[in-house]
């Protein structure tokens, strides 16, 4: 069931466009769902929170560079459950760490993670976590643009969990919008 309250202030927040877009992945699109606008909307980012926290147990979070953090870090703050963060590449200075934060071996980590298209963001920080010592089996993203991230995802063990799917968010969008 979709989260009416959230997707009314995506909306109010401009974070939903129309026109052509080139996704990170290389594919074009005639919507974009642009993360930095509500990743910078408290209020968007209050109602997040509290729908990430609805579906988390104890485990600890793992936020994806760099549109994950804000919301990983929100989200901790919601549930008092500590995080890490999951680089996209392994910097190359200091402790050259591709984990920041602690991490203990064994322990069930759950991703969080901003918009879903393909997933393999999300997959290649459940990757590089399960390499530290994670066990990661779930992702929660705020959108999933139903374009084939839950199945990349199950195909490396991931559950993909989302607080709204495409078709939800673009329910009122014009007729030549396609999801």
């Amino acid at each position: 069931m979709a989260n009416q309250e959230l997707i009314e202030a995506l909306r109010n927040a401009d974070a939903v466009r129309y026109g052509e877009f080139e996704l990170s992945h290389g594919g074009i699109s005639n919507y974009y769902v642009d993360k930095y606008i509500f990743e910078t909307n408290p209020r968007c980012l209050e109602l997040i929170a509290g729908a990430f926290a609805e579906r988390l147990g104890d485990d600890k979070l793992a936020g994806v560079a760099l549109g994950g953090v804000p919301l990983v870090a929100v989200t901790s703050v919601e549930t008092g459950l500590p995080y890490v963060i999951a680089r996209k590449q392994q910097k190359e200075y200091g402790t050259a760490k591709l984990i920041e934060g602690d991490l203990i071996e064994g322990e069930e980590v759950v991703v969080i993670e901003d918009i879903a298209t393909t997933g393999q963001s999300a997959v290649d920080a459940a990757e590089a976590l399960r390499d530290a010592g994670a066990v990661v089996n779930r992702v929660l993203v705020v959108v999933d643009r139903e374009e084939g991230g839950s199945a990349n995802l199950a195909d490396h063990d991931l559950e993909l969990q989302s607080l709204v799917t495409a078709s939800e968010l673009l329910a009122d969008a014009p007729d030549d919008i396609d999801v």
